[in-house]
């Protein structure tokens, strides 16, 4: 008699799509700020991944936001707080690449794909999604991702993924704070621009969101085979 779980395909499933959000996540910034070196090299190094729209990455920028959306639409978890949680983080991605952050005065306009965008509502629906993503990316990682089916005390492995977990959570909390201060203090905003603050503290956000999604896919720290 087979001994193969039916619902093994099932779990395979959820595997490899948090691996995808995970490697999608992780990979953005760099993909966009390599691909940006080679072809748009001679032009302004954008402040932050939202503005990598105007460039000629625009068209992976949301590509991959897109890519991200459908993965997390398609997630359903083990419970429904873990299918709408990605639902919802999958409207705010779509949000984030559909409405895009005002150009402001970057780079030149011979150096953008695109013409100048100035909308309010837009530029608002932007940021507004951008921190609700973060914030549920978040709170998959204190959660939903910590969740166990273990019996007594946490131990092992899963002990260490939660710690993972946690600290992914904090990073990505304290870098959204960090954005947040650094954009109504002009004067630090100012002081720190040529370390491209916004995008530094977007790419450690993005890296400990993938990160915890690489872990839940258990591409590391598996459980101890029994």
């Amino acid at each position: 008699m087979s001994t193969t779980n039916p619902n093994d395909r099932y779990l395979i499933s959820f595997l490899t799509l948090r691996k995808a959000v995970g490697i999608m996540g992780m990979a953005l910034p760099f993909v966009l700020m390599l691909g940006f070196f080679v072809i748009d090299g001679n032009c302004k190094f954008p402040p932050s991944i939202s503005h990598f729209f105007y460039t000629k990455m625009g068209n992976v920028f949301v590509g991959v936001l897109c890519a991200v959306a459908l993965f997390l639409f398609a997630y359903n978890g083990y419970d429904n707080k873990d299918k709408w949680a990605a639902k919802l983080a999958g409207l705010f991605a779509t949000c984030v690449a559909m409405f895009p952050t005002n150009y402001n005065s970057y780079a030149p306009v011979d150096c953008s794909r695109m013409a100048k965008v100035e909308n309010a509502f837009a530029n608002a629906m932007h940021y507004g999604a951008s921190v609700l993503l973060f914030l549920t990316f978040a709170y998959f990682c204190f959660f939903l991702f910590t969740k166990t089916s273990q019996s007594g005390e946490v131990k092992g492995n899963k002990l260490i993924r939660n710690r993972i977990y946690i600290t992914c959570g904090i990073i990505i909390i304290v870098s959204i704070a960090g954005i947040a201060v650094i954009g109504v203090v002009p004067a630090w905003y100012k002081a720190l621009k040529h370390l491209k603050p916004i995008y530094s503290l977007e790419t450690v956000a993005l890296i400990a969101f993938g990160y915890s999604w690489l872990i839940k896919g258990e591409t590391f720290f598996k459980d101890e085979a029994k």
